[in-house]
């Protein structure tokens, strides 16, 4: 009955991960292809670009994180899911 319950919260949590990381990694790969385009249309122009923190760099941090913290609960499921298998 424990192994059931283990798999259960396993999966509750893949999804709860999933679904948190999901947003935030969308917008991440937004912003950084965005910054990307930039690069190379300042870099045809000839212009030297600044390399300092940024209102977009420091938003790619957060969303980065948000991403990664998702992805932890999400292994943290897949964890939880192979000990309820693995338990007798």
């Amino acid at each position: 009955m424990l192994n059931i319950i283990l798999i259960l919260l396993g999966v509750a949590a893949i999804a709860a991960g999933y679904l948190r990381a999901r947003g935030p990694w969308a917008r991440y790969q937004a912003l950084k292809a965005q910054d990307e385009n930039i690069a190379r249309y300042e870099s045809w122009r000839g212009g030297i670009r600044d390399t300092g923190k940024t209102g977009a760099s420091i938003a790619m941090e957060m969303l980065r994180k948000q991403a990664r913290d998702g992805a932890l609960i999400a292994g943290a499921g897949f964890a939880i899911v192979l000990v309820g298998l693995f338990i007798r």
